[in-house]
Parts: C-alpha cells; structure tokens; sequence
C-alpha cells in the first residue's frame, strides 16, 4: 500500500480485481504497461455466481495462457435444459473461434488464479483496499475534468493514500461504487437480474451436464420469469441458484431466498438436494444487464464488465463478457498510451456497440417478453419439443452462432422477439 498522498503513479490504475479488471490489467502489463490493481476483498473470497464457463469464457482464459490451469475443474459437455415437462440435452456447438466444451470453476479459485495471472504478468495487485473517492486531472474530457486516479485506503480503514495515473479502468463490479461517484446511472428500464446460490453435497457432482431449469416456480407453482440451475463442481459439490428477471413490476417483491428454496424443493431427486445437503448459507446480488449501465466512457474512465451493466440478458452470463470487455477496455487504452493521444478513448463505447449492440437489444427486448407467462409458455413449450430448435435457440442464447450465420442470427432473434411480442395480449 503506498504511503502518504501522491505517493504512487503508474500508467493504468485498474479498480477491480475480479474478472474485468484481473483480465484487463492481464493484457496491459503483458504488453509491458506498469499496471496497479486496487481489489477491495483478499483473495480467495466468495461471489455469487453459477461458477459455470462457457465456451466463451473458456477462450479468454485459454487466451491468458490459464487453458492447462482448467484442467484442475470439472469439465462439462454443455446444457441438460427442462421447461414445462421436457428435458432436451444439448451440447456445446462446434465453433471456429470457441471450444466445444465448458468448466465449472468456482469463483472463489477461480478469481484467485486470474488475478494471480495478472500478477505475474507484471500487475502490481494490491489487496484490502478501497477507492474511496476519484481523483481528477487538469486536463478536461468532453465531460468534464479527466479521471486521473483515486484515493486508497486499506479496507479495515487505515491513512488513504492517492494512487495516480494517466488512465483509470473502473472494474468494481455490479452496483460499481466507483462507477456512480464519476457519475453513471442504470437504465432503470431496462432487466435487472436478480440471483441467488449455495453449494449442496450431491453424489452426482461430476455429471457432464449443467443443468437448467427454465420454467422455475415460485411457492405457489406460479412460473416467474427466470431460471434454477444446477451445476456440477466435481468436488463432492453441486452449484444450485434461482436467477430472476425483474422485468415488471409484478415480479420486484419476488424474494429470492424463497425461489431458492421452492427451486430445491421441486429439483429432481436424484440429484438429493435439501437442507441437510446444502454446505452453507446462499449468497446472492443483482445483476445489470444488457450494456444497463452507462455511459462506460466517463470523464476519461473506462467501465468493464458488471460496473458496464455487461451481463447477457438471454442467460446471466456475467464471466465471459467480463473478461471480453476488460480486454477490450485494455486494448483502447493501450492504444492511446502508444499515441500519447486521450481522443483514442472516444472509440471504446464504438467497440462495446460493435460486439454487443444489437445482440443485447434483441435479448433486453425478448427478456421483456417473456415476462408474459403466455409467451413464455408459448415459446418454450414449442421450442421444447425440438432438438433442432433448442440447439438453434442455445447457440443464440450463449451468443455462439458461426461468424457466416450473422444474418441468420439477427433473423433468428428477430423471429423469437416477434413470436413473444404475438402472444402478448392486447392491452
């Protein structure tokens, strides 16, 4: 920690050591940039999460030189879904760019190793503290005077020290703190995911298949708008949790703690879930999706990952678009230190825009769909009875539709959008 104010200056700070920032401040320092971290927990540390990587999150880490380090967890073939008295098993497409197959890797380890990866890649990852507060430059930005660092102190409390930079990434996470003293807002309007987990003893711990529940009900049996998942961590453990969309009004007094429960009360048996198997108490948080948060370009900082609002509405995929984005957000600022140029910046929210733009239009607008319980019906009761459309439908959804299939792809959401907008009654 350093001592006394102005007492630190580097070239990036990154705040946030989770996977935006771990995986940003990776591809800064590997490019020989003098990076500081700042992580307010100590790892290891818990988060709420399914802890399952996908095909996506497989590649950014495979990317960051960690692909034999995953070999350590439980390697799944891909998604066991149920919904309305179906069950479909469907496995990871083959893809020119991602793997066929995923890990579950629980973020307690996980997030460790990545900030490890950081570390050794150069980063100066200093745990137990927290910015407190921005720190502002001279210089001025479109939007006011330039984000030049922050001020640090331990998180147990402690004198604060200023650590300072030529660019600040802000990586702290959903509800970022940082994120709202510069000045960014969620867009209310648009989903909100709200998710709980725990850890359960289960003998099939090392079954190849996520499982996803897409039809989960309330105490009452009501359907809500959501999914319980059950994920196998190979280690004597399953990963169980309750994902709400809070997509109305009718749906924001739902408590998740009761979902969580009703979810492991009707999962099937055979995986033996109850209160005697859980391993400790659940762990939840809210999760902004869909690009919710803005703007990611705010007097000269740079948001990735969750304090971005980068979650995919289709499916609560919050990993693998934090690592994408930090590493996008560590690109445009490698760019503008090599041309000593702050306007390079400008291009971030372009590149945001341009990876995930209209695919999280498309997915905000069918998660408001399917808040409607005759769309979800509907679609999923239909989609149910296809192996050829759920596979369709799952590579959309996990946003692994081949670079030829783009047009197809825009199609294909385009048709799921319509089908739950036609089955939305007239008001």
């Amino acid at each position: 920690m350093p001592n006394g104010p102005g007492a630190s200056f580097h070239d990036v700070l990154v705040i946030g050591a989770g996977p935006a920032g771990a995986s940003a401040a990776y591809w800064l320092a590997d490019a020989g940039w003098d990076v500081v971290v700042v992580e307010k927990k100590r790892f290891p540390r818990e988060k709420t999460c399914g802890d399952g990587l996908t095909p996506r999150s497989v590649r950014q880490l495979s990317d960051m030189g960690l692909g034999a380090d995953l070999e350590r967890y439980h390697r799944y073939n891909g998604l066991r879904a149920f919904a309305f008295g179906h069950t479909l098993e469907l496995a990871w497409p083959r893809h020119p760019t991602f793997p066929d197959h995923g890990y579950v890797a629980p973020r307690r380890d996980l997030d460790a190793l990545v900030a490890e990866r950081a570390r050794k890649a150069g980063s100066l990852v200093i745990e137990g503290a927290e910015a407190l507060e921005p720190l502002f430059s001279d210089e001025r930005t479109g939007d006011g005077p330039a984000c030049s660092g922050a001020v640090i102190a331990n998180a147990s409390g402690g004198t604060a020290a200023e650590v300072r930079a030529r660019y600040v990434i802000v990586a702290d996470g959903a509800g970022s703190r940082f994120g709202r003293a510069l000045g960014t807002q969620r867009n209310r309007s648009w989903p909100l995911g709200m998710a709980l987990r725990g850890y359960y003893n289960s003998d099939l711990h090392d079954d190849p298949w996520i499982e996803s529940h897409l039809d989960i009900r309330d105490r009452s049996g009501s359907v809500v708008p959501g999914y319980g998942w059950i994920f196998p961590a190979g280690d004597g453990r399953v990963n169980v949790g309750a994902g709400l969309l809070s997509t109305s009004g009718r749906y924001k007094g739902v408590n998740t703690t009761h979902l969580l429960e009703a979810f492991v009360a009707q999962a099937p048996r055979r995986w033996g879930l109850s209160a005697a198997s859980a391993c400790s108490a659940p762990l939840g948080g809210r999760l902004p999706m869909g690009l919710s948060v803005g703007p990611r370009l705010i007097k000269g900082a740079l948001l990735a990952g969750d304090a971005a609002g980068c979650i995919n509405p289709f499916n609560g995929e919050g990993i693998a678009y934090a690592y994408e984005t930090g590493r996008i957000a560590a690109t445009t600022v490698a760019r503008a230190l090599s041309a000593q140029d702050r306007t390079v910046l400008r291009g971030y929210e372009e590149e945001l825009d341009a990876a995930y733009g209209a695919y999280f239009t498309v997915a905000r607008a069918f998660v408001k769909a399917i808040s409607n319980p005759t769309a979800m019906r509907v679609l999923l009761g239909t989609g149910m009875r296809s192996q050829a459309i759920m596979e369709r439908v799952m590579k959309i959804m996990a946003n692994l539709l081949d670079p030829d299939q783009r047009g197809s792809a825009e199609m294909s959401c385009k048709a799921l959008e319509l089908l739950a907008l036609a089955t939305r009654p007239a008001r």
